[in-house]
């Protein structure tokens, strides 16, 4: 069946097609062009800057020269019983034949072969064990420096560094002061001053009894971290017979300083109730005795302390000496005046202090002989007499004055101080209770 073109339609020849494709082409050529004539615009053209690299030489700083360390090493050792120069050496890891023969020979090296057992000594060492420097505690705290200086090594002194540290000890009378004492870790001086602190109080002879207890606040004085001094009481408590007696160390202007009850009263007693520290009362005083030399029934008025050959004999009180030398059954004594109404005497003495003399001032406390049994004396102690108007009382049982207590002007001053070591006291007291419920 042939077709049938519509009408308005014409019939599509392939003539007509052919100019149907050349028409779209050439319309089409022109948009290719735009797109080609964009692409190939210069940046320049287009206002956008033009990135540049640059290479250039800069010169660096020298760097500063790294000075070459040579490593060194501390050694640190205690002088032992017996030590040789070259064994403290060979502890102390110095393999140095210079070093030992100076420390050997040299004159101002002469301290350090006289060192006591148990001193610390540092050395510092090079890694071949050559010294470079060696130092310890001198007198007075003073560090002694032994220092290599070219090929031979040469000795100076420093200024001491002193620092002062509080210790805290506690402790419980079970069978005698000096043990608990010894028991609780407290230096010989610290025990010492706790008896003379309360002495005025307590009997120390007959008053202490299982029980007692005490605690002590006290420095000691290190130099470059060495213990140079153990130091005085700063506070203390001691409990006798479940009375509390307390004592807090204080030092105002323009006087000495002394111990002090939290209220402001000298602890201090006029007079010392002893002479003597840990001693034992061998005689009392007494309105007739058997006399054990001349074996004769006689009055005895003073107190005899037994004590080793050499104990010290301190003054009971401030005074003057107002004699010395031997006076017939009391050896070799000692007479000192007091206040003008009051004297003691001390007796059977091996020696006295060295220059002691008439008329000289003492104080309280002041070392003024040893104990001796020169005169009529059987074995060594001391005969103490305690005078009154001259004549003789029970010296451990008088009553005796206090010392002056803490003045106006220093009374705040005294508060202010007294406050941090008294809290102390009160937190180990709590504390000790605590442990003991």
């Amino acid at each position: 069946m042939l077709t049938q073109n519509l009408p308005g339609q014409e019939r599509k020849t392939p003539e007509n097609r052919k100019k149907l494709r050349w028409f779209v082409a050439m319309s089409t050529l022109p948009l290719l062009g735009v797109v080609t004539a964009f692409g190939l615009v210069p940046q320049s053209d287009l206002g956008l800057v033009t990135a540049k690299m640059a290479i250039e030489e800069i010169a660096l700083p020298e760097a500063a020269p790294v000075p070459s360390t040579t490593a060194s090493f501390w050694h640190n050792e205690r002088v032992q019983r017996g030590d040789t120069v070259a064994e403290l050496l060979r502890r102390l890891n110095v393999e140095d034949a210079a070093a030992s023969a100076y420390l050997r020979t040299a004159s101002e090296a002469l301290p350090f072969r006289k060192l006591a057992a148990g001193k610390e000594v540092q050395a510092e060492t090079n890694a071949a064990g050559g010294l470079i420097a060696l130092r310890y505690s001198g007198e007075n705290g003073a560090q002694v420096v032994v220092e290599k200086q070219g090929d031979g090594f040469k000795t100076r002194m420093l200024a001491p560094q002193l620092e002062k540290r509080l210790f805290v000890r506690t402790g419980e009378i079970k069978t005698s002061l000096y043990a608990a004492t010894d028991a609780a870790e407290l230096p010989e001086t610290a025990a010492n001053q706790l008896t003379e602190i309360f002495s005025g109080d307590i009997d120390f002879h007959h008053d202490l009894r299982k029980g007692d207890k005490f605690t002590v606040v006290y420095e000691m004085t290190y130099s470059n971290g060495a213990l140079v001094q153990a130091g005085r009481i700063q506070a203390a408590e001691f409990i006798n017979r479940g009375q509390a007696y307390r004592a807090v160390y204080f030092q105002g202007n323009g006087r000495h300083g002394d111990y002090f009850t939290p209220e402001g009263k000298s602890v201090r007693k006029a007079f010392l109730r002893s002479p003597i520290e840990f001693s034992r009362v061998s005689s009392g005083f007494s309105g007739s005795r058997l006399h054990p030399v001349l074996n004769t029934w006689r009055a005895h008025k003073g107190v005899d302390f037994a004590a080793p050959m050499g104990t010290r004999v301190k003054v009971t009180s401030d005074g003057i000496v107002s004699s010395i030398g031997n006076q017939s059954g009391y050896g070799n004594a000692v007479t000192i005046s007091h206040q003008g109404r009051f004297s003691t005497v001390y007796g059977h003495l091996s020696r006295y202090a060295k220059g002691l003399h008439q008329g000289q001032h003492v104080a309280q406390g002041d070392v003024i002989g040893y104990v001796g049994m020169t005169g009529l004396a059987t074995g060594p102690h001391l005969h103490y007499e305690f005078r009154v108007d001259g004549q003789q009382r029970d010296p451990l049982r008088v009553a005796l004055p206090n010392a002056m207590p803490i003045d106006a002007a220093n009374r705040t001053a005294f508060q202010s101080a007294a406050g941090d070591l008294l809290a102390r006291l009160n937190l180990l007291r709590n504390t000790n209770l605590a442990k003991l419920d």
